[in-house]
């Protein structure tokens, strides 16, 4: 299966995040691509067979926890995702708020079938990533 991982970095957490979690992907037997958002093409992201979004969790501390903006349009460029399975990600700090349910629900607006919602406290695979790869068809 074709996956495609997006991100957007501030501080290089959530790209490195984003690279051990493709590295995860074609452990796993998927084709991969890992890009920042400024550079992925919408297009070619909307071919792919699973998609998986990321961001830095944007806030005050432990209020106002929401995705950057950039990724948000990003995610409103992509064409019809016609229910691909779908996964969100957020590196944080403190607490990640409605991060997670904000970029779902973008991506759900798509088409998508949001299948993973998952967090990471720093630049690793996040949470769950390996299980959201399990329910993906080879």
């Amino acid at each position: 299966m074709k996956v495609a991982i997006v991100y957007d970095s501030s501080t290089g957490k959530t790209k490195a995040a984003a690279e051990q979690m493709g590295e995860a992907a074609r452990a796993a037997g998927h084709e991969c691509s890992v890009e920042s958002i400024h550079d992925a093409d919408p297009a070619q992201v909307t071919k792919a067979d699973a998609i998986c979004v990321g961001s830095w969790c944007k806030g005050l501390f432990v209020i106002l926890q929401r995705p950057t903006d950039e990724a948000m349009g990003f995610i409103e460029r992509l064409g019809p995702l016609d229910g691909k399975p779908a996964a969100v990600f957020t590196t944080y700090a403190l607490a990640v708020g409605k991060t997670l349910p904000k970029m779902a629900a973008a991506l759900g607006a798509r088409g998508a079938r949001v299948t993973g919602q998952l967090k990471s406290k720093g630049p690793r695979v996040a949470e769950g990533f390996d299980s959201w790869l399990q329910t993906l068809e080879t």
